[in-house]
C-alpha cells in the first residue's frame, strides 16, 4: 500500500504499487476514470465512473498521471448504470455506458471549459447548456465492420479450452488488431443494420468461403460498410481480399436476397496490406451509385466515398446552433472552411446572400456541387484545395471579404497558416465548430487578442463515448 510516499513517482519496472483511497472525480477517453489519491496523484483507472472510491493497482506511469486498475471497490458510485449491452466488457464502441447519461454530459461540458481556459488560456463567453442526445442508441448511420477467421476470447472462454479458429464478423476490441468480436446485438445503428450483419456472416458460413486472416492477408470476405439513413436508404458496401467474379456474384445476390431493404449494393475489392478503402474503385452490384439522406430542409446523395456527419438527427441540432450564433440576415457573404461534401454550407445558404465552401478532397467537392444542384441552392460556390494555401490575396479579391467566417477542421484543428490568414482575412465574426475542443482553444488563443469569444455550446454527437462537438462564437474587437 503507497500512502504519501515521495518515491512513489520513480517506478521500477516491475513494481506495481497498491494504491488504496483514489476517488474518481471525472471521466477520460477510453472508458476511464480520472481520480486522485491523497497525495493528489493522478490515476486513469477502466471501469470506474464519477463518485466510486477504489483501491488500485498502478500498471504504468506516464508523464503527468498513471494507468491502473481496480483491485477492490470501497464506495460504488450512485451514478453507476447498468450497460444495455452483452459485449460491453469488451467492445469499447461505447465505454460509459456504466454511466448515468446526465454525468456524461456534465463531465463533457467541463471538458470543454477546461479546454478554454487552461490549454487556450482563454475566456469561453457565455456557456450554454450543453445539448443532449435524445437518441443515446442507434445513431450513427455508418458502421464499419470486420471479418476474420480469428475469434477475440474472453477469459472464460480461454480458460474453457475452445479455439479462436472461428469465421465471425464484428468490431475489434481494443488493442486487439488482429482478432474480432463476435457482437451479439450492437446498438449503434438502426434496422436493418443488424440483420444485414448476420445475413452477411451467414451466408459467408453456408458458401463456405474464407474470412480474412490479418496475419496472414488472406481470405475472401474482408469488410463491410452499413449506411442507414433517416431516409429509409440503405447503402451496403462489402469488401473483398481477393477476386472472384464467380464467388462474389454468388455471395451478393444471396446478401440482395437475405435482406431485400438494401438500396444499394456496392463491392471493392482490397488485396492490399490495410483496410483504408477510399483510393480503391468502388463497384455497384444493386440499385442506384447514391443513395440520400435529409438533414432538415437539405437533402444530400451520399455514396460509399462521401464524408457525412455519423449522427443525422444531432447533425441537424447542431447546424442550428451553428445558424443560432451566425445571426444571418440574408445580406452577408459567408466561408465555410473544410466544408467537406458541404453540409453546413448548403444548410445556411438560404440565410445568406453567398457562401463559398473550401475543401481539399476533390470528391468531396464534387458531392457539394452535385447536392447544391439537388436542392436548387444557387449562391453556394465550393472550392477543392488545401485551405491554406486557397485562401490567399487573389481568393479575397474574387469572392470578397466574408462577413462572416465558418470553420469547420478535422481533430487535428486548422494549421497555424490557416490561423494567419484569417487574422489578415480579419472577419468581422467566426463561428468555430470542433470536434475536438483542446485544438478549438488552442486556434482560438492563436488568434490573439484581435477576436473575444461571445458564447460557446457544446452539443454531444456520441453517446457513451468521450467525444463532443463545441460551437464558439467569435467576434473582432
Amino acid at each position: 500500500m503507497v500512502g504519501g510516499d515521495t518515491t512513489f513517482a520513480v517506478m521500477g519496472r516491475r513494481k506495481r504499487p497498491l494504491v488504496q483511497g483514489v476517488r474518481i472525480t471525472g471521466l477520460a477517453d477510453k472508458g476511464r476514470g480520472v481520480g486522485r489519491d491523497e497525495a493528489g496523484r493522478v490515476y486513469f483507472i477502466k471501469e470506474t465512473a464519477p463518485g466510486d472510491v477504489v483501491n488500485v493497482q498502478v500498471l504504468r506511469k506516464k508523464k503527468s498521471f498513471f494507468e491502473a486498475i481496480v483491485t477492490e471497490y470501497v464506495t460504488r458510485s450512485p451514478h453507476r448504470m447498468k450497460p444495455f449491452c452483452e459485449d460491453f466488457d469488451f467492445c469499447g464502441g461505447c465505454s460509459f455506458q456504466h454511466v448515468d447519461y446526465a454525468i456524461q454530459l456534465a463531465e463533457k461540458q467541463r471538458q470543454v471549459e477546461d479546454a478554454f481556459r487552461r490549454i487556450g488560456h482563454i475566456d469561453p463567453g457565455e456557456v450554454l447548456p450543453i445539448l443532449g442526445c435524445p437518441e443515446t442508441t442507434h445513431y450513427r448511420n455508418k458502421l464499419e465492420f470486420g471479418f476474420s477467421c480469428k475469434k477475440w476470447l474472453t477469459r472464460d472462454e480461454i480458460a474453457s479450452g475452445i479455439t479462436n479458429e472461428q469465421n465471425v464478423l464484428g468490431l475489434h476490441p481494443q488493442k486487439a488488431f488482429d482478432k474480432i468480436l463476435d457482437l451479439k446485438t450492437c446498438h449503434l445503428q438502426a434496422d436493418p443494420s443488424e440483420a444485414i450483419r448476420h445475413a452477411c456472416r451467414q451466408i459467408g458460413l453456408d458458401q463456405d468461403l474464407t474470412f480474412y486472416d490479418v496475419i496472414e492477408h488472406k481470405g475472401f470476405l474482408r469488410q463491410l460498410v452499413v449506411r442507414v439513413f433517416t431516409t429509409g436508404q440503405v447503402l451496403v458496401v462489402v469488401g473483398f481480399g481477393e477476386d472472384d467474379p464467380d464467388k462474389r456474384k454468388a455471395y451478393l445476390d444471396a446478401v440482395q436476397a437475405a435482406v431485400p431493404g438494401i438500396t444499394s449494393l456496392q463491392y471493392f475489392v482490397n488485396q492490399k496490406m490495410n483496410d483504408f478503402f477510399l483510393d480503391l474503385p468502388i463497384h455497384v452490384h444493386q440499385g442506384p451509385a447514391q443513395v440520400e439522406e435529409e438533414l432538415g430542409h437539405v437533402r444530400f446523395q451520399v455514396g460509399p466515398k462521401s464524408f457525412f456527419q455519423t449522427n443525422t438527427r444531432q447533425a441537424r441540432r447542431l447546424y442550428d446552433v451553428v445558424l443560432e450564433f451566425a445571426a444571418l440576415t440574408g445580406t452577408e457573404k459567408v466561408y465555410d472552411l473544410y466544408t467537406g461534401l458541404g453540409s453546413i454550407a448548403l444548410y445556411v445558404a438560404r440565410s445568406c446572400a453567398s457562401i463559398v465552401g473550401i475543401e481539399e478532397v476533390e470528391a468531396a467537392i464534387e458531392d457539394a456541387r452535385g447536392n447544391a444542384i439537388l436542392n436548387g441552392i444557387t449562391n453556394a460556390t465550393f472550392y477543392a484545395g488545401d485551405v491554406r494555401q486557397v485562401m490567399d490575396l487573389d481568393f479575397m479579391t474574387k469572392y470578397g471579404r466574408p462577413d462572416l467566417l465558418i470553420t469547420d477542421p478535422p481533430r487535428a484543428g486548422m494549421h497555424a497558416d490557416v490561423v494567419s490568414a484569417i487574422r489578415e482575412l480579419a472577419p468581422p465574426r467566426i463561428v468555430y465548430v470542433s470536434c475536438n475542443p483542446a485544438t478549438q482553444a488552442r486556434d482560438i488563443g492563436l488568434l490573439g487578442e484581435a477576436y473575444r469569444v461571445v458564447r460557446t455550446r457544446a452539443v454531444d454527437m456520441f453517446p457513451h463515448t468521450h467525444h463532443v462537438e463545441n460551437v464558439a462564437l467569435l467576434e473582432k474587437i
